[in-house]
């Protein structure tokens, strides 16, 4: 079983910047896909970005295209979540995810079955 530990949430002013972190245990990181999603109050959560196993394909929501970049360092088990110019409806929990299978791409609607505890973003107008 993997353990996700979410970091860097906080409260920014519009048109802020926020680098969110996960690091992950208990499982070789190196070998799955990873990917972002949030989950506004009264909303269903949503996929924000994702991340292949090798980091060579990446994906976007198209809300946050050009403002978040998605990274990872396998030397350090930690996936990141750049976020730029922050507007004020990208308030939510962020959570991490790992895709259930190894190798995978990280395609959005691949199946992500571990989940960190989340870590809150709030952006002020």
């Amino acid at each position: 079983q993997v353990q996700l530990v979410e970091s860097g949430g906080g409260l920014v002013q519009a048109g802020g910047s926020l680098r969110l972190s996960c690091a992950a245990s208990g499982r070789t990181f190196s070998t799955y896909a990873m990917g972002w999603f949030r989950q506004a109050p009264g909303k269903e959560r949503d996929v924000v970005a994702t991340i292949g196993w090798n980091g060579v394909r990446t994906w976007y929501a198209d809300s946050v295209k050009g403002r978040f970049t998605i990274s990872r360092d396998n030397a350090k088990n930690t996936v990141y979540l750049e976020m730029n110019s922050l507007k004020p409806e990208d308030t939510a929990v962020y959570y991490c995810a790992t895709e259930r299978i190894r190798f995978g791409l990280g395609f959005p609607t691949a199946d992500f079955d571990s989940w960190g505890q989340g870590t809150q973003v709030t952006v002020s107008s």
